[in-house]
This record gives structure tokens, C-alpha cells and sequence, in this order.
């Protein structure tokens, strides 16, 4: 009697449905790859409100109101942004090198989700796989199942009438670390899109499968002499309280000169920020912080004022929208300079303006570098020696970090919900991720019209009485 065959995991089949979804798409064109997006961007739209209420009511984290505004950054604006990209077949060509540019789709991608922003992070992500042709599953977090399975459904159903194949989306029901684990080691998938915590990007890098992924982002803000520190500070509370702080690329500290603390401070005071003395700072650091790791405490995170107040036993006045905690340092002795995702802002007064922006540096170095920095000022030169000193890949310039660093509201970089940092946050790139990134472009190279290489003897640099400055000259002169 034969051995029974073994039971096929749920992440082994997903990717061999995957797999045939990749063959299916090959064989779309630019037209009909387009009316898939637009379906799916066009029914994920009429969805907004209810999975933005979706959302809010299963994590408990941020405000639904500003969830909706996510899923619009991730609907209307980043289709406006790709609509018109052309991802299939030739899209570039320079006639004079000889060279054609010729897009492919790179197969089966895993789609991490992060529970701050799980609706929105799922509808892009889907997005832009399907406008490069490529299958994606989606792997949500755990106290954001409900929704992401949700959002996943609805765009697989508008992309399945609208044309795509039937298993072009995916996704995990139950997620479990074996599953996960399989599905990252497996070698018929294609990519892994990193968003979530720094552990979960760094388990995605150790597979060994190719990995786009985020950095932690500990954002400082610069408000500078020649800023209208009226407008400085309502741009930095209209970042960092949307949606209760959720977005890594909010704003993280204020940092000033002293000669220009007073003015600021009196901003912040005057547009609901409550600045706490050195015993309200220490119980807000107990609570906002874990204690053991050093990382924020998931308690605060994307919770209002009030409750993150309440919870640390201070009483703060009626009104109060942004806890304010004045620091000297950065580092693990100062708690309450990293990255809290939540309505509390550290608070730095620098003796001039070069002490101010090492101050910039310092806490970009504390679990920020390559992510984004604000600088609210008017002056050119303290503007381009910020853009030159602080590591940072989105440095922006009078401009709410939020808004500005996810693109395509206050500045024109593309809309995404993958903020990259370069080699110092662990990321190959500093972009924001969009569909660009998951093609592959093929380059198809003609011979030169004159081959000017080829006129050359290989023989002559092989002669080694040719010294180098005859070899440069007789090289140059072919050239």
C-alpha cells in the first residue's frame, strides 16, 4: 500500500496559484492591465469610508475621519500617479545608442501590512502589483485581519471582473510564522514588499529573497529664524496628528534656537501643545517607551492625548492636542527621544544654528537615518547646508512631514505607503516605492553605429611598451 501523498500547506498553494496568475498576466497588454487598475482604484474608492471605520474599530488606533484620508492618498492619488506609466512592452528608447527599454513584471509578490494603516497600505501595494502585472499576496497583522482580508477581497473582485486572472490576488486569512516563514523561503516568489516593524524587515532580508523594505522613521523639524513660526507650527500639528501620529513619517521633535524658543513655544501654547516639566516627562517616558527594548510602547501608539495623559497620571487643560517633551539628549537616557507614533513631540533649544542641526542629525541617528527631515525656513543657504548635513532621503522645505514625505499632496513625490531609507535605515533605495520598482526592465542593445572600441587593435593593449599617456592619447583619438 502506497504512502499517502503529503497535505500541501496553505502558503504552497497560494504561491502555485500565484505562479499561473504571473503566466496569465504576461499575456495582458497595456490596455487591459489599465482597465484592471482603474477598476479596482475605482471600487476602492467607493470603499473609503467603511473600511477606513473598519479599520479604526478593530485596532483601536487613530481616528477613522483620518483614515479615510489615507485610503484616498492610497486610491485617488497614487492611481493619478501611475494611470498614465506604461508597464508593458517597450517604455523608453534611445534611438541614437541603440538601446530599447522593455518592461516585464517581476512574478508572485508578498505584500507585508503594517497595523497603523491597513486598509490604505493593502489598496496600494495592490495597485501597484497589478499595474506591473504581478500576482501579490497580502500578509496582514494580526490586529488588522478583519480588514485587510476585507480590502484584499474587494479589489481581488474588481480585478477578476475587470479581467485579471483569478489569482492575481491573494492573501494569508490566518497568518501564522510558519506560514509566513514558508512563503518567504519559497524560490518561486519574486519579491518581498518589507512594511512593518524593523524586525519583520530584517526577518524579510534574512531569506534571501529580494526585499524592498522601510527604515523606523524618528523625524526632527527644524524651525528656523526666518520661518512664520504661526504657519511652522499649525503645519507640524496638521502632520502630526493625523490620524493620531500613525505615520512613521510625522514629525517626531521640534528643534530650535534658543534666541527663537520663546516666539515658537508661544505658537505651539497658543495651537494646543502642552509642554510638560521634568516629573510629567519622566512618567510620560515610562509609559510611551518600553522599558526593556527602548522602542515605543504599543499602548500609546495612535491613541489621543487625553488617554496617552490619562495613562501616565498627568492632568493636562482642556484643549491639549500634543504633549511637548522639553529634552537635552538623545539616546536611550532619554526616553522620549525616539520614535513615538503618537501626539507627543520632543523638544530641543540649541544655543545657535550649527547646534541645531547636529541636533537634526542626532536624532535622525536615533532610529531615523535615510527617512525624512523638516525644515521650516526661508533662507536658501540654511536650507541646502540642512539638505547637505542631515541623512535623510525626503528632506522637506516649509511643508507638513506627513503630507509632503507621502507624496502627492504638498510636494510632488510619488504617493506611497513604502518610504524607503537607503543603506543607513537597511533599504536599497531611498524612494518612494511605487510601481516602478517592481518591474523589470529588460535592455535590448543594438551594435554602435560606429564602434569605435572595435577600430582598436587588441593588440595594443597588450604591447607593453605602449606607455599609458600613448596608450590615452591613441585611445582618445579613436574616441
Amino acid at each position: 500500500m502506497s504512502e499517502p501523498l503529503p497535505r500541501r500547506s496553505r502558503a504552497h498553494d497560494l504561491l502555485t496559484n500565484a505562479v499561473e496568475a504571473a503566466a496569465a498576466f504576461r499575456r495582458l497588454d497595456q490596455d487591459a492591465t489599465d482597465r484592471i487598475v482603474r477598476a479596482v482604484y475605482l471600487r476602492a474608492l467607493d470603499e473609503r469610508v467603511a473600511l477606513a471605520r473598519m479599520a479604526a474599530e478593530e485596532t483601536d488606533l487613530g481616528r477613522w475621519r483620518d483614515k479615510v484620508v489615507k485610503n484616498m492618498i492610497a486610491t485617488q492619488l497614487v492611481y493619478e500617479d501611475i494611470k498614465d506609466q506604461r508597464t508593458v512592452g517597450a517604455i523608453g528608447e534611445d534611438a541614437r545608442a541603440g538601446i530599447v527599454e522593455v518592461a516585464q513584471p517581476v512574478g508572485p509578490v508578498l505584500g507585508f501590512v503594517p497595523v497603523t494603516n491597513p486598509s490604505s497600505t493593502t489598496i496600494f501595494k495592490i495597485l501597484i502589483a497589478l499595474k506591473t502585472r504581478n500576482p501579490i499576496i497580502i500578509s496582514p497583522p494580526q490586529a488588522a485581519q478583519r480588514t485587510c482580508v476585507a480590502t484584499a477581497t474587494i479589489c481581488h473582485e474588481a480585478a477578476v471582473a475587470a479581467g485579471a486572472p483569478d489569482h492575481a490576488v491573494q492573501w494569508l486569512t490566518k497568518p501564522t510564522p510558519r506560514s509566513v516563514d514558508e512563503l518567504m523561503a519559497d524560490p518561486r516568489l519574486a519579491l518581498i514588499l518589507a512594511t512593518g516593524t524593523t524586525r519583520l524587515v530584517q526577518k524579510a532580508l534574512q531569506t534571501g529573497r529580494p526585499v524592498l523594505g522601510v527604515g523606523p522613521g524618528n523625524v526632527p523639524a527644524y524651525v528656523g529664524a526666518t520661518a512664520d513660526a504661526a504657519y511652522a507650527v499649525r503645519t507640524i500639528l496638521s502632520s502630526k496628528l493625523l490620524d493620531n501620529g500613525t505615520v512613521c513619517a510625522s514629525e517626531q521633535a521640534v528643534v530650535v534656537k534658543e534666541s527663537e524658543a520663546a516666539r515658537v513655544r508661544a505658537e505651539f501654547e497658543a495651537q494646543g501643545g502642552y509642554f510638560l516639566d521634568p516629573e510629567q516627562l519622566a512618567a510620560l517616558g515610562r509609559v510611551a517607551v518600553d522599558q526593556t527594548r527602548g522602542t515605543m510602547s504599543a499602548l500609546v501608539v495612535g491613541q489621543p492625548v487625553e488617554r496617552i495623559a490619562a495613562g501616565a497620571g498627568i492632568t493636562v487643560p482642556p484643549g491639549t492636542r500634543v504633549l511637548m517633551a522639553p529634552l537635552h539628549e538623545v539616546g536611550p537616557q532619554a526616553p522620549l527621544s525616539t520614535e513615538i507614533l503618537a501626539p507627543v513631540l520632543a523638544w530641543y533649544e540649541e544655543p545657535d544654528f550649527d547646534a541645531a542641526i547636529d541636533r537634526c542629525s542626532e536624532i535622525t541617528r536615533h532610529g531615523g537615518l535615510g527617512h525624512t527631515a523638516v525644515i521650516h525656513s526661508n533662507n536658501d543657504e540654511r536650507i541646502e547646508h540642512f539638505s547637505q548635513v542631515v541623512d535623510a532621503g525626503r528632506i522637506l522645505v516649509n511643508v507638513p512631514a506627513t503630507q509632503g514625505a507621502l507624496g502627492g499632496m504638498v510636494t510632488s513625490l510619488a504617493p506611497s505607503f513604502m518610504l524607503s531609507c537607503g543603506p543607513g535605515g537597511g533599504n536599497v533605495t531611498m524612494d518612494n516605492i511605487t510601481a516602478r520598482h517592481l518591474l523589470n526592465v529588460h535592455r535590448i542593445a543594438r551594435r554602435r553605429p560606429n564602434p569605435r572600441w572595435a577600430a582598436l587593435p587588441p593588440e595594443l593593449f597588450l604591447d607593453e611598451s605602449v606607455d599609458a599617456a600613448e596608450l590615452e592619447r591613441r585611445f582618445h583619438r579613436n574616441f
